[in-house]
């Protein structure tokens, strides 16, 4: 099992000094330090409007760490697909995995704030479908090898030939999933899964029942079962009142920075008929508590306590588990001494994995 660096880029709490601008500076450093520590990955996500994160462009983010690194993989968490063009989308990640040798680890999903629809002309009540014809349309531009014309609902095109392509000559995509619909959609497209750990466990109980799920329908489609990532909030420590420190960072995330207002409601205005589960997420961050956040969402405590609860998400399966380590307003020197540490302590005790094989030469 691998390990990967991951941020949501959330920064909006109150009287904090730390701007936008700043934090996506300490996000590139980050990542570039989690190359030099051995990670696999780095995964940025996006979000419009300081909402959930600060960061709205991680194509241009990922592309400037690629210019400032040689090994790490680079990803979007994730491409929030419907409100981008899909031709767009496939130029823009060809681009760079280009640019970068075919490190690109693609992954897109559905989205779930209307706040971030509607200001791009976003119908969010068709968001599903939206999102079903772009996949179609975006694995036309990365396999197609010529011309060719698209007519659907939501995109048309006449004779067009998208280049580049992508410099990987065999290329998997990700696909972010909460959901039975979006596991579906990964099955019919033949792509990896994402999934997050809180939310599986709301609307499936656990993470093992998330991905048993997931190989039913890759059953009843009669399609392979491909790789199946997973991301993991974490506080390592510990020392007296590290636990409480942990539980505080999830509850200052939960209620200050957009996240329980944005599962809940779906920002401005209803969810979709088809995204009605999401209010089971939201009733589970109506009032977040000390004590409400497990294994099951965040990883915390000794380095020893974080490798057995890593042990039995490597035994579910999961290939790799990319980490949340600068969530909560989390100062840049805590977060570069956890990465260290957890590259130290924690990684070398999953073989195969990146930081287990090269910890020793970065920190020379």
């Amino acid at each position: 099992m691998k390990f990967g660096y991951f941020t949501l880029s959330d920064n909006r709490y109150p009287d904090n000094p730390r701007t936008p601008a700043q934090f996506h500076l300490e996000i590139r450093d980050q990542s570039i330090l989690a190359e030099k520590l051995g990670y696999h990955s780095a995964w940025i996500g996006e979000h419009h409007f300081n909402r959930r994160g600060c960061v709205s462009m991680p194509s241009i983010m990922l592309a400037n760490i690629a210019a400032a690194t040689t090994r790490i993989r680079l990803a979007p968490a994730v491409v929030v697909l419907p409100i981008h063009h899909p031709i767009y989308v496939a130029e823009e990640w060809a681009t760079i995995d280009q640019l970068s040798g075919g490190r690109v680890d693609f992954a897109c999903g559905r989205g779930y704030d209307s706040h971030e629809f509607t200001p791009f002309g976003v119908d969010f009540q068709q968001s599903a479908e939206q999102f079903a014809e772009g996949l179609e349309l975006l694995h036309k531009c990365w396999h197609e090898t010529g011309e060719f014309s698209f007519h659907g609902k939501f995109y048309q095109c006449e004779n067009v030939d998208v280049q580049p392509k992508m410099f990987q000559k065999t290329f998997r995509p990700y696909m972010a999933s909460f959901s039975r619909f979006s596991m579906g959609l990964a099955a019919e497209w033949d792509w990896n899964l994402l999934l997050a750990p809180f939310a599986t466990t709301v609307l499936f109980g656990n993470l093992g029942n998330a991905v048993a799920a997931y190989k039913e329908i890759c059953e009843q489609k009669n399609k392979p079962v491909r790789k199946v990532k997973c991301s993991y909030f974490i506080h390592l420590g510990d020392k007296p009142g590290d636990h409480d420190k942990a539980q505080e960072r999830m509850i200052n995330y939960i209620t200050m920075a957009g996240m329980r207002k944005t599962m809940s409601q779906g920002g401005k205005g209803q969810l979709p008929e088809s995204m009605q589960y999401f209010k089971q997420i939201g009733a589970a961050l109506n009032d977040p508590k000390h004590g409400d956040f497990d294994d099951n969402s965040m990883l915390y405590g000794s380095p020893q306590q974080i490798i057995d609860s890593l042990k039995k998400v490597e035994a579910i399966g999961i290939d790799e588990v990319i980490l949340y380590f600068n969530f909560g307003n989390a100062p840049d020197p805590y977060v570069r001494e956890t990465m260290q540490r957890f590259a130290e302590e924690v990684a070398p005790a999953f073989e195969g994995s990146m930081a287990a094989e090269t910890i020793t030469e970065a920190a020379q």
